[in-house]
């Protein structure tokens, strides 16, 4: 599955990170810093589903198995973070 957008904070506002984004075919949603010398534009409409991702992440948190990532493997870790969506669906 091909990755269509990549939804980042200011943090993530550099012109060698947005290049390598684009570079895969995606669309960066990074709004630039306020020091930036030459701005770039960025939807923000879809900059709004960032939060959607952050709450997202409050909630399953609040399981200290995934918070405290206890598991070693990826696949283990993934699949407790799967449990924790599903209990806070």
């Amino acid at each position: 599955m091909p990755i269509e957008v990549v939804i980042g904070d200011k943090g993530y506002d550099s012109d060698k990170v947005v290049e390598m984004i684009e570079a895969k075919g995606a669309e960066a949603v990074i709004p630039p810093r306020s020091n930036r010398k030459e701005p770039r534009s960025y939807d923000g409409e879809r900059y709004k589903d960032r939060n959607l991702v952050e709450r997202f992440w409050h909630k399953i948190k609040q399981f200290r198995r995934v918070a405290t990532r206890y598991e070693k493997t990826a696949r283990n870790f993934l699949a407790f973070v799967y449990v924790a969506a599903i209990r806070v669906l």
